[in-house]
């Protein structure tokens, strides 16, 4: 019976057929007795059939799962990296008024910058047929306009720079079997946005450089476009950051109380409470609302503004009128800090690990110190440097809000 047997088991072993023919193993139960403790394993050997790769049509080993998790969780914190790096060069770019300096985009040929004088001279030329230099920069010389182009330019080259840190690991990664299943749907959801992103933000430039006869005001991208650039950026952020913390740091075991229960539900609300109030900064940005009422805690003499509802219909004031989307974002933000204080002195109240006890408390300072850094913006008149800096901290603070999640979350069973 057993040289009927082995030679077929021993060729289905090394079958590409290998993964749909093995049904995955039920958990073993926990007791006490050693049939529930998994032994070392000798070299070559594995302990599930996910940790072999088959490719091209025969079996090829790969790194065992939990290797493999450890790369691709790297993987992701560096590309979350490059995305903070890229949101926070988008903020300068705004903050200098550059954004509309680039005219045209080609994924390929604008990677060349312009090397000779009759280059600039051309580039120059183009910038001046659009409102921006009509309107704004007439007086513009060609040493003043070559800063604004770099700013762009170089913000244009960083995206490219962070759909390649995406796609060229991924490609490698999934050849090689290191993604499970549902990894390579979330990676391919990860591409895919930061492909998105790219058309979305030379959509957001071209609505800066039409021509708005029936408008007075100076030539700026929509604020709507300028919000779901950032919006879709702060999506890929934060879930690329999400994602390598889970595959980076070991879960706790908390004992699912209803205190914690409700830890939980509040850190998930304060971090979405943070996500709007950053996302409410686009807003800011695209009106140049922070230069409308530069005091604090009070708007100008009163604490609620007469031109707060100065808009028809009602809701347009919300999103186009600058007074109110200064006022909602201190609403947000006074709101945000009051929430993180709150989640703060909850977490005091349960036993938690020291790990999450230090996220909650880098939680707390960050919100802290990002208030100190949105007043200081707005009572110094917006300076480019404290600006981009509070842009940096939403960032962080984004960031604290993910990991002391990410500590409280659930451990599956």
């Amino acid at each position: 019976m057993q040289r009927l047997l082995l030679p077929p088991l021993k060729a289905l072993t090394g079958s590409p057929c290998l993964r749909l023919l093995v049904p995955r193993a039920a958990p073993r139960a926990q007791c006490g007795c050693s049939c529930g403790i998994r032994r070392p394993l000798k070299p070559g050997q594995y302990s599930t059939i996910s940790e072999v790769a088959v490719q091209s049509g025969r079996g090829t080993v790969s790194l065992p799962s939990k290797a493999a998790e450890r790369v691709v969780g790297q993987w992701l914190l560096i590309c979350s990296g490059t995305v903070a790096g890229a949101v926070i060069l988008g903020g300068v770019t705004r903050l200098t008024e550059s954004g509309l300096s680039m005219v045209d985009w080609h994924l390929i040929k604008e990677m060349k910058p312009p090397t000779s004088q009759e280059e600039w001279e051309a580039e120059f030329q183009k910038y001046q047929q659009f409102p921006e230099f009509k309107i704004l920069n007439h007086n513009m010389t060609l040493a003043e306009f070559k800063f604004i182009w770099y700013m762009e330019y170089s913000h244009r080259m960083w995206g490219r720079l962070v759909g390649l840190a995406y796609v060229l690991p991924a490609a490698y990664f999934w050849r090689k079997g290191w993604l499970s299943r549902g990894m390579k749907g979330r990676v391919l959801a990860l591409c895919g946005l930061v492909c998105f992103q790219g058309l979305l933000g030379w959509y957001m430039v071209k609505s800066g450089l039409e021509e708005k006869p029936d408008s007075h005001d100076i030539p700026r991208v929509s604020q709507y476009r300028l919000a779901a650039h950032l919006g879709s950026a702060l999506v890929l952020y934060c879930a690329s950051l999400w994602t390598s913390l889970s595959l980076l740091l070991p879960q706790h075991k908390l004992p699912e109380t209803r205190q914690l229960l409700r830890l939980r539900r509040f850190a998930h609300g304060t971090a979405g409470l943070v996500f709007l109030t950053a996302l409410s900064g686009a807003f800011v940005a695209g009106l140049d609302a922070g230069l409308v009422y530069n005091s604090f805690p009070k708007m100008g003499e009163s604490w609620i503004p007469e031109d707060l509802f100065t808009f028809s219909p009602i809701l347009r004031n919300v999103f186009e009128n600058p007074t109110m989307v200064q006022f909602d974002h201190r609403v947000l933000g006074i709101s945000s800090v009051t929430a993180v204080t709150v989640l703060y002195f909850l977490s005091r109240r349960i036993p938690l690990p020291r790990r999450t006890r230090m996220a909650a408390v880098t939680l707390l300072a960050l919100a802290y110190t990002q208030v100190g850094l949105g007043i200081s913006t707005l009572l110094m008149y917006v300076p480019t440097p404290l600006a981009a800096t509070h842009q940096s901290g939403s960032l962080a603070l984004l960031s604290a809000s993910l990991w002391l999640m990410n500590e409280l979350r659930r451990v599956p069973k």
